[in-house]
């Protein structure tokens, strides 16, 4: 198939996206960006996958507008978090299938509290589960992908002496929202992505608002024969709005940023792939001050029954 042909399901991908206002998952600046621009969420055969993926983000500068600030402007120092995710996909049959994920979040974060007192804190807690149904019935060949589902409050979000944009979780049930897709000719291959977030109620004085990000990105499969390996690069685009509540700091809350990634897809065997990526601001919009991280680091290991 070619671009052409797939031209209403490319339409049809961004009126998922477009839909929506375009507004916040419950992490400072930039968590919700792992769930586009990877390759190995999409779906070419029916089975089993089992996926580890490991996400790292350096929250580490002070941005307010679109330029970096002075850190006197923001009672947040640093933000660093490490994402473990252990995830599922199994396809009922070609057309029909469910994806579940549960992370384990490991944040350290450092700042000035209200009193005026530096403080650190390190916190490690099961995040936000997150459980998809996907319709892959569009065509034959399982290229283009629809998923629903929810994001589950099972995240801590009463941790001492953090905001609540800055908690493992929000306490809040979400919509998940995503669609892909893909096509590839003469060994070059390209795909679409769109992934929104929107909660569905507040918890106690706190409501995230949605988050939508997008991707294009490209693949070389001509090497995978030979070497294994398969180059990815791709762009994404991230927007966060601002968060409600009596707990929310809405005039700090809520971006746009726009990224470009590199990295490789490495063909173990046919049933393991190891994918690495890492992305780079190439823009970034922020309501208010707002730590962000100079680097967006990436992988997952899958195995395919």
């Amino acid at each position: 198939m070619t671009f052409v042909k797939n031209a209403w399901k490319i339409v049809l991908l961004a009126a998922v996206g477009l839909a929506s206002p375009s507004q916040a998952f419950g992490c400072a600046c930039g968590c919700s960006v792992y769930f586009v621009g990877t390759r190995w969420m999409m779906i070419t055969s029916p089975g089993t996958r089992l996926f580890f993926q490991y996400a790292y983000l350096d929250q580490n500068r002070n941005w307010s507008g679109v330029q970096r600030a002075s850190s006197d402007l923001n009672s947040d120092k640093l933000i660093t978090t490490s994402f473990y995710t252990l995830g599922m996909q199994y396809m009922i049959d070609r057309d029909l299938g469910l994806m579940v994920s549960v992370p384990l979040w490991d944040r350290y974060q450092s700042g000035i509290d209200d009193d005026g007192n530096a403080f650190s804190v390190r916190h490690r807690s099961i995040g936000d589960a997150k459980v998809m149904g996907m319709y892959t019935g569009f065509s034959d060949d399982m290229s283009t992908a629809l998923s629903i589902g929810l994001k589950l409050p099972t995240g801590r979000f009463n941790e001492t002496l953090l905001d609540r944009d800055t908690q493992i979780g929000t306490g809040t049930t979400d919509v998940l929202l995503s669609a892909y897709q893909m096509d590839q000719e003469s060994g070059w291959g390209w795909y679409i992505q769109g992934a929104l977030v929107s909660p569905l109620n507040e918890r106690n004085g706190y409501k995230p608002g949605n988050d939508f990000n997008a991707a294009v990105g490209f693949h070389y499969d001509g090497l995978s024969s030979s070497f294994g390996v398969v180059p990815i690069a791709s762009i994404v685009a991230s927007f966060r709005g601002r968060d409600s509540g009596s707990q929310a700091e809405p005039e700090n809350s809520g971006y746009a940023r726009l990224f470009v990634s590199a990295g490789v897809e490495v063909v173990i065997s046919k049933s393991i792939h190891f994918d690495l990526d890492a992305g780079l601001p190439i823009y970034s919009r922020i309501n208010g001050n707002q730590l962000i991280s100079p680097q967006l680091l990436n992988s997952t290991l899958s195995y395919q029954f």
